[in-house]
């Protein structure tokens, strides 16, 4: 759990580009923390990986494969179009070539990242909620519709700031850099990109939970 979370917080820091720092080589730094912390977590659970061919399949698990192994590749790309990017922590590579094609890599793979992210973490719910010793909490009946309210409450907001925020765009590359708006500060820049977390998770849960039924 501390390595999801530590996974979860420097991904969120990460998808505000090179704004929150004055050196780029922060943003490069954590990048390469965040894919440490990637190489143990894969490690960690490679069974899942190990047991990609292995028994049959049903809607849910093609779905839980799906969210698992296009979080593995965007990892992937961006490794590779970060180290392409780097004029610090792999400068001394010399790459030189492949800027333009890198910058939309990144672009690209690091907001699938991100809304795979999100799904992956609506697909463990139930799993958090009982290493975080919450799952007690659930059997009252009020603390659950609580949280449910809470729940649709913040994925509503979610829906929101997904369009205001243009997520929508990078997705689909209908936008080819990234905007940061100064006017909506840091702190809720942090509060956005957490309810969209939400709002992805609890979308996902759901829908699990109809696939399950």
């Amino acid at each position: 759990m501390p390595l999801d979370i530590a996974m979860t917080v420097a991904t969120l820091v990460l998808m505000g580009g090179n704004y929150f720092f004055e050196s780029t080589a922060v943003h490069e730094i954590l990048g390469v923390v965040l894919l440490v912390l990637w190489a143990v977590h894969i490690t960690l659970n490679r069974r899942f990986f190990l047991s990609l061919f292995k028994g049959r399949y049903n809607v849910f698990r093609i779905l839980q494969a799906v969210v698992n192994c296009g979080i593995l590749l965007c990892a992937i790309f961006l490794m590779v179009s970060g180290i392409m990017l780097s004029n610090h922590v792999f400068a001394w590579l010399g790459i030189e070539s492949g800027a333009s094609f890198a910058r939309t890599a990144h672009l690209l793979a690091s907001h699938w990242y991100y809304a795979l992210m999100s799904l992956h973490i609506g697909l463990h719910v139930s799993l958090i909620a009982n290493r975080l010793g919450l799952a007690g909490a659930f059997k009252s009946k009020a603390a659950l519709v609580a949280t449910r309210v809470v729940a649709v409450l913040v994925a509503g907001y979610g829906i929101y700031v997904f369009v205001i925020r243009g997520l929508w765009k990078y997705l689909f590359l209908q936008q080819s850099f990234f905007f940061f708006d100064t006017e909506r500060g840091y702190a809720l820049f942090f509060v956005d990109y957490i309810a969209i977390v939400v709002l992805f998770a609890v979308a996902v849960h759901y829908v699990a939970k109809l696939m399950k039924a």
